[in-house]
Order: C-alpha cells, then structure tokens, then sequence
C-alpha cells in the first residue's frame, strides 16, 4: 500500500512539473483589477494598440480587416472604459470577484465591391418576375473559419458566435457593412509565448496575423 501511494505521489509531482503554465496574467490579482480599472478610466483607447492587428484591404474577396486578442486584463481596462461616471474600483474587484476569466478573439470583415451586401438571386433564372439580386445573408459570417494554434496545436474555443455590423448615416436607413466573430477560449488553454490566428473565407486569399502574448498583460 505504501509503494502504491509513494507512486501516485511520483505520478502527480511528473504532471504538476510537465504541465506548461499560460504566460497571461491569470487568475488576476486584486491588484491588477485595480490597475486595468484606472487604465479604463482615462479613457484612451490607445491602450488597446497591442491587442489589435490590422490587415490591408484585398484586391478582390470580402476585407478581413482586423483580428483582436483581448486577455482578462485588456476586458476590464475595456469595461471600465465604457463607464463615465458611478464606477469605482470596488465595484470592479467585486464584479470580477468569482468569473471566470477568457480570452476574448474578435474578426472584423466588412463587405467589398466584390464581396457585395447583395448576392446574385438563384431564383431569377426560373422566373423572370423575380430579382436579379437578393441582400447577402445577415449571417454571412458563418462561411468564415477562423483557426487559432499555439506552439502545440489548435485550440478549440468554447463559445463562438458572430454578429451584423451597420453603417448608419446622421439622417437615412441603416446598411450592413460587414460582420464581427467572437470567439472565447479559457486562459489556460495559451501555454506558448505566441498564437497564431487564420480566417479562410469562402473566396479570397486567407490571411494569417501572429500576437507575442508577453507583451499583453
């Protein structure tokens, strides 16, 4: 019996050692609360520059247009941003007290001049009272994978979802630019220094944006 506890011992030691620690600034601290609070407070979206990427506009296909990585830390400065005024640093560390901290991964497509709000209308050829052209499917963003990798392999996230994106003008109707994808993966799932993003659309090049996480708090 004693050989047998002195081995599942040696066997939790191996797997406590081997097991790679995420290098994010994880479970925060009531501190770092504290810090990503006041940043929030100036309200300076500046802060944000390292947790974006932008991408240049394709010659033909729809526009990957920037791939943002948000850690628990960046989320907070990000809330406490949208707040004017009756929020304090208190009320941060008891709303963050007890959640579970993510990282949040958002892909912003807009529409192009060939990747259009409208779409040629199947049913046009089969009768001639139809459209030729039909609005694009508000939920277009669902042809679009989105692959995340670290050093050792595809992280699966577990929430993913997507929504419409609108240029509204001061005076007439709202139009569809594009769309945004959220993705939400467990901090514990970065275990290497960098991740790797790629989209593949359903036509167009794919494009590919790399983060160096210890530049992230």
């Amino acid at each position: 019996m004693r050989h047998l506890s002195r081995f599942f011992s040696c066997l939790l030691t191996v797997f406590c050692v081997s097991l790679p620690a995420s290098p994010l600034d994880t479970p925060l601290s009531d501190e770092a609360v504290r810090e990503a609070y006041f940043l929030g407070q100036r309200h300076d979206a500046s802060f944000l520059g390292n947790y974006i990427k932008f991408l240049p506009r394709p010659k033909t296909g729809p526009h990957i247009s920037s791939v943002t990585f948000l850690t628990p830390f960046a989320q907070l400065a990000q809330i406490s941003s949208n707040y004017v005024g009756n929020y304090s640093a208190q009320q941060a560390l008891l709303d963050h007290r007890g959640q579970q901290e993510f990282v949040k991964i958002t892909v912003e497509i807009y529409l192009t001049n060939s990747y259009g709000a409208l779409i040629p209308n199947p049913e046009s050829s089969r009768s001639p009272s139809s459209p030729p052209l039909i609005p694009r499917h508000y939920d277009f963003w669902r042809d679009f994978h989105v692959q995340v990798s670290d050093a050792h392999q595809v992280l699966s996230p577990f929430d993913i979802g997507g929504r419409p994106l609108y240029r509204c003008g001061r005076y007439g109707p709202c139009r569809p630019r594009g769309a945004a994808i959220d993705l939400e993966f467990p901090v514990g799932a970065f275990v290497s220094d960098s991740v790797t993003v790629k989209v593949i659309p359903p036509e167009g090049d794919s494009v590919s944006v790399d983060f160096d996480l210890t530049r992230f708090r």
